[in-house]
């Protein structure tokens, strides 16, 4: 055991965050923390991590227990990223920052921090995070920012890690792979659940039944209780006082609190025949091309989903199909109906001194819905801001319910195209599958940039992928295309099973091939596939390394092991083809 939290209560300002809540961290536990935004996710991360006050008391189990704590957002005070390494790792040796800033990904050691995207600053923010010794790994959001190639690494790294790791996240794909305990914020509680996420899911709508079941039989139990106190003022003095006693506990149990979802509003103006054509774009940035002739057209109630590594372009792209931002060549066609509500990565347009019921009245007062016309008052209820939320201030808000509100904002707006960068970035859950549902239903179009696997699987029915310079249409779900790509070798191995059965077909009437020659022609293919194994073999273990001059080590012997496979390629193949010759000259006489 690591930590035991007993009975820690919180407030801020006036709302209480934990009441008397406990939870108990083992050695072993993979624990991922869940719960609607502002409900005290990060709170409890801080709490844990001692950079938070509280009231109740923290027992630290582990003599001299060492934390690392990855904060959602990190802020870098030093210039480059060699001089953050070492700022944050005095101790370390130089081999050592570099291992782990290689298996990140990030090579350039002195790039400077004001030049990095959002996710190279959270891949930094993380090798500070993972070189640190630690007994307990703190994570909060880790996945923000990062491109699907960087989730899957860190993905697999967590499940090896053989330390104790909470961590709050939406990805939900992360959760069912990587974790063992899900642990709930729920109503100033902390329920525990030995469970990976889908298990949790059951075991919560059991907990729910029972406690509803519960206060169904408490009901009965109150209104009998009521009657009998209520009878007669004269019989009043002579009732049990142990009777009374028990319906005055009885009534001081708070109700049991159904989780309150964000209400999503089913509107949107007409689409017309023509919506969204792109023809022949280009777009770069000094010497850096994004993209070039790249050409679209929208079909209707399409669901696009883009993909590609940190800093292809992605958000350049939607931003230039928005006409936010100008392109260097081709032609961007708008249709005359098109209603384009565009929901960016950074909600810069947040005033943290403006209240929240303003921030919805500068959009618009009322919402013509199926429902009928909808106050600005009423939709930020249905987005679980209660009377008292709308008037605090945005700044008194968490960043998942400033997020939340963005969205509202943009859903007001009544748009038939919604351009969504990151949309999954600050939500929980609970609102994600919220809005998942809504574009089920939305009559008109969406792009998004997204990547959350499962988002991504469950929203989108085709891809725009990155593929250098070039963007690809792939008219699939991402579960196909990662399919496709895994399927990759199996075809490469059909192929040259293929020219394998060629092989042995030629070989029966060659005639001007020498011994050496019809002997490489029967041990190459064997060669060739031993070296490719080894090749594979070596990736594994550099993956699984981190010091520096070993991965130095193996990767000087996996480029000698490529380029014997290169040479070895190259060889079978002009045997084959000499054999092509032989058989086709053989055939002129």
């Amino acid at each position: 055991m690591l930590i035991t939290i007993n009975k820690i209560t919180k407030f801020h300002n006036d709302k209480c965050i934990f009441d008397e809540a406990n939870l108990i961290i083992e050695d072993n536990d993979k624990m991922g923390l869940v719960g609607v935004n502002g409900t005290g996710k990060s709170t409890l991360l801080k709490i844990i991590a001692g950079i938070e006050n509280y009231q109740g008391e923290t027992i630290i189990t582990k003599k001299g227990l060492r934390i690392s704590y990855l904060q959602q957002e990190t802020e870098f005070k030093e210039t480059d990223v060699l001089s953050v390494m070492k700022a944050h790792h005095a101790n370390a040796k130089e081999f050592e920052m570099k291992a782990m800033l290689n298996q990140l990904q990030l090579n350039d050691l002195n790039q400077k921090v004001s030049t990095m995207s959002g996710g190279q600053k959270k891949r930094l923010a993380l090798a500070v995070a993972l070189l640190q010794e630690f007994d307990l790994l703190i994570l909060d959001e880790p996945t923000n920012h990062l491109d699907i190639q960087m989730i899957e690494y860190l993905e697999k790294y967590l499940m090896k890690l053989n330390k104790a790791l909470l961590m709050v996240t939406h990805d939900r794909y992360f959760l069912e792979r990587v974790v063992n305990k899900i642990v709930e914020v729920d109503a100033t509680k902390i329920y525990t659940y030995d469970a990976n996420y889908s298990l949790y899911l059951e075991l919560k709508e059991q907990r729910m039944q029972t406690l509803l079941s519960q206060e169904q039989k408490r009901n009965r139990f109150l209104r009998k209780e009521i009657e009998w106190v209520r009878a007669g003022v004269q019989a009043r003095s002579t009732k049990s006082k142990d009777r009374l006693q028990r319906f005055e506990k009885m009534t001081n149990i708070d109700k049991v609190q159904v989780q309150k979802n964000v209400n999503m509003i089913q509107q949107q103006t007409r689409l017309g025949n023509l919506i969204l054509e792109v023809e022949n774009i280009s777009k770069a940035y000094g010497d850096k091309v994004l993209f070039t002739d790249f050409s679209y057209v929208a079909k209707r109630f399409e669901r696009i989903g883009i993909l590609g590594v940190n800093g292809c372009g992605k958000t350049t792209l939607l931003a230039a199909l928005a006409k936010h931002v100008e392109i260097d060549s081709g032609n961007i066609i708008h249709g005359e109906t098109l209603n384009i509500a565009y929901y960016k990565q950074e909600n810069n347009d947040l005033n943290d001194n403006e209240r929240v019921i303003d921030y919805i009245k500068s959009s618009s007062h009322s919402l013509k819905t199926q429902e009928g016309e909808l106050s600005a008052s009423v939709m930020c209820e249905r987005f679980l801001f209660d009377k008292q939320d709308q008037y605090k201030k945005i700044g008194q808000l968490s960043g998942g319910e400033k997020r939340r509100l963005y969205l509202l904002k943009i859903l007001m707006q009544a748009p038939n195209m919604l351009f969504l960068d990151e949309p999954t970035n600050d939500l929980d859950i609970e609102t994600l599958a919220i809005l998942e549902s809504y574009l089920d239903d939305f009559m008109g179009n969406v792009i998004c940039v997204s990547h959350d696997r499962y988002f991504i699987d469950r929203v989108c029915d085709s891809l725009l992928v990155f593929e250098g310079e070039t963007i690809q249409l792939k008219n699939s779900s991402y579960e196909m295309y990662i399919n496709e790509g895994n399927d990759k070798n199996s075809k490469d191995a059909s192929r040259y099973e293929a020219y394998k059965k060629q092989k042995e077909h030629l070989k029966k009437t060659q005639i001007k091939l020498t011994s050496k020659e019809k002997n490489l022609l029967e041990t190459l293919p064997n060669t060739i596939e031993e070296q490719e194994q080894l090749l594979h073999h070596l990736d594994e273990q550099m993956n699984e390394l981190s010091i520096f001059e070993e991965i130095q080590q193996l990767s000087q012997e996996r480029n000698k092991v490529d380029a014997l496979l290169e040479e070895n390629n190259e060889l079978y193949f002009n045997l084959l083809e000499k054999e092509e010759q032989i058989q086709l000259e053989k055939g002129l006489n």
